[in-house]
């Protein structure tokens, strides 16, 4: 059982769409810092890896130097090399709901404040899914929001949510019921069909069951449950529906791990004929662990590279591409002060670029609820509390666009930071880089393979108020340029800083724990 959940936080003006944001500061200042352009590129001191599609703009004034930190400052110095690193697909930043959300008033097209969120990051997909996948049964005379059916007017409700976000949802079904006779593959093919007839086009996949892996210590712990059993069982239900909605897509297995065991050998099983995405869950680590601290989750991952190279391989013999369709920071509910905190917005920047550069297609932050732990949106029985810290780094990622990825080379002494370096293309070039040293600011000096007529900054910094500098843990006090993000995506950041450049060379200052955006023309 989840603690209780926070009371509703007050009613906030409607937010500005993108367009309307692009618009407002564009007749402010003329010219608008980022734009809809695809990106490209990717680098890292520590790791290396990719950036997303999303569109939004800061003011640009034309004398608005950076201004100095505080504290003391260390010379960095990197240098972009253009080599395809990877690629960042377009809605590569996704978010992950339990299918009992269905049964809230959540996904609905009056939640105004969710829908402000959402298209403030952009082009996305969600994915419906989590263990409560198995226990909730498709109820085709229900009359919904009732825990544990699935009623067709909650479907319904979720359809006209996507349409007003402009998202793609991947919608799973019950399998794991199967075991007791919950559910069947004639109920799964019923359910799928509305889905289809509902969501239209923004339907990107069915997905049968959740964490298929696992089921030998649950739902047929009775049996020797192995893959083969379960390509058996997935494929009774798979027939069912495709039968019932020909061509529909279907995506899966949904393996909680075991990617080299189940996850690559399941593709290879089904092929490109049966699937249309190979989708795997990953979580940094145990959230009951004493190593759940808010210093580790910004340590370098030396687990996420090795898995993610089986699933490119897997991907690239299959001809499947592969999506990482639920992850955060640690499971079992995430750790209290560490996945809430601002440690996770340093950590997911890192963490959706290392998949970038990994070949995945995408990545899908599961959340929901307003407990203490993991969820880049805070909700409260269908009602937006706000955005956690997460979001800020999910949005600062979606800000650097879609495209290939740059290589590049990060020299810091020694310092806990990452560069990633993105092509526009309008020929210009954006990178971000992370500074997780906790008292260390960076005087950068950046080698480009190109002139830079002009260079703009901006800054996701955090401090709360009363305090003297920012805090890993902190849970408030985030801030990109400046601003806030109000619980219904109103945003207003502060004019962009101009850099210094000199021919291929810019300079800038990257605070202490903080992560900046650069834009190169």
């Amino acid at each position: 059982m989840l603690p209780p959940r926070t009371p509703r936080s007050p009613d906030l003006p409607v937010p500005l769409t993108r367009r309307q944001l692009l618009q407002g500061i564009a007749a402010l200042s003329g010219t608008a810092l980022f734009s809809s352009s695809v990106l490209s590129g990717c680098a890292s001191g520590l790791t290396s890896a990719a950036s997303t599609s999303a569109s939004t703009a800061f003011p640009q004034v034309t004398s608005n130097p950076q201004p100095t930190p505080n504290g003391p400052i260390a010379q960095a110095s990197l240098t972009v090399n253009p080599s395809a690193a990877g690629m960042i697909a377009d809605a590569f930043a996704g978010l992950s709901y339990e299918k009992s959300s269905l049964t809230e008033t959540l996904f609905t097209a009056s939640n105004a404040a969710l829908i402000g969120l959402f298209k403030l990051l952009g082009p996305g997909i969600l994915r419906i899914g989590g263990n409560s996948v198995d226990v909730n049964i498709w109820t085709p005379n229900g009359k919904g929001q009732t825990a544990g059916q699935i009623a067709p007017s909650d479907v319904a409700a979720l359809a006209g949510f996507l349409k007003l976000t402009g998202w793609q949802c991947i919608y799973a079904v019950n399998l794991g019921g199967a075991a007791t006779g919950a559910t069947t593959p004639a109920l799964a093919a019923a359910e799928a069909a509305y889905a289809a007839q509902q969501l239209g086009p923004a339907l990107l996949g069915i997905e049968i069951g959740n964490e298929c892996d696992n089921y030998g210590a649950g739902y047929f712990a009775d049996s020797n449950w192995s893959l083969a059993q379960f390509e058996a069982l997935w494929g009774q239900f798979r027939s069912a529906i495709v039968a019932q909605t020909p061509g529909i897509p279907i995506t899966g297995p949904a393996s909680a791990g075991n990617e080299s065991t189940w996850t690559v050998p399941f593709g290879k099983a089904v092929t490109r004929s049966e699937i249309s995405l190979l989708t795997q869950h990953y979580y940094r680590g145990n959230g009951q662990s004493a190593n759940a601290t808010a210093a580790n989750l910004v340590s370098p991952d030396t687990t996420l590279p090795g898995l993610l190279a089986t699933l490119n391989a897997g991907a690239q013999s299959t001809g499947i591409p592969y999506r990482m369709a639920e992850c955060n920071s640690y499971y079992n509910g995430g750790m209290p002060g560490v996945s809430n905190s601002y440690a996770s917005a340093l950590w997911v920047i890192d963490f959706l670029f290392n998949c970038a550069q990994g070949g995945s297609a995408g990545v899908n932050l599961h959340g929901g609820g307003d407990y203490t732990g993991y969820t880049p949106i805070a909700d409260n029985n269908g009602v937006v509390v706000g955005p956690r810290p997460e979001y800020y780094g999910v949005l600062l990622f979606t800000l650097a666009g879609t495209g290939t990825l740059y290589q590049t080379q990060l020299s810091a002494g020694g310092l806990n930071v990452t560069a990633y370096a993105v092509k526009t293309p309008s020929g210009g070039l954006n990178l971000i880089v992370v500074n997780k040293d906790t008292t260390q600011a960076l005087e950068l000096t950046s080698l480009l393979p190109q002139a830079a007529n002009s260079a703009t900054l901006i800054a996701m910094t955090q401090l709360t108020p009363g305090s003297t500098a920012p805090s890993l843990t902190a849970t408030n006090g985030l801030a990109i340029q400046g601003a806030a993000i109000a619980s219904n995506g109103s945003f207003t950041p502060s004019a962009a800083y101009n850099l210094p450049t000199t021919g291929s060379q810019i300079s800038c200052y990257v605070p202490a724990l903080s992560a900046a955006l650069i834009q190169i023309t």
